[in-house]
């Protein structure tokens, strides 16, 4: 798994990358859909949806005369699942910070009966 991640990593550090998997929710889209927003040639988005391809983030098909690319879930699955343990070290520490939040709104109002 650990190969898939670095390579899913490695395709998702470009900002090109993450709004090309950004457009494809939306549904399949030919590599001049996708060149669209960008002030680049469609050679170069070609580019981009091929190292997205060799990650295995996304899969081209065909359809007659047009090539559409398909975002894939499953790696995107496998990152999130990565992930999921840093999400419940944050969440443990969001947790106790609450608490410490908690006793410290007590605390006040338990001292203002003591008149030292």
């Amino acid at each position: 798994m650990e190969d898939t991640l670095s390579a899913a990593f490695a395709a998702l550090a470009d900002p090109t990358r993450r709004a090309i998997l950004a457009r494809l929710l939306d549904g399949d889209a030919s590599v001049a859909e996708l060149a669209e927003p960008f002030t680049m040639t469609p050679r170069a988005v070609s580019k981009h949806i091929a190292v997205l391809e060799a990650a295995g983030l996304v899969v081209r098909g065909r359809d007659a005369q047009r090539r559409p690319s398909r975002i894939r879930a499953e790696p995107l699955a496998g990152i999130d699942q990565w992930l999921d343990s840093y999400r419940r070290l944050w969440q443990h520490r969001f947790d106790r910070m609450d608490e410490g939040l908690a006793r410290r709104k007590e605390r006040p109002q338990a001292e203002e009966g003591d008149t030292r």
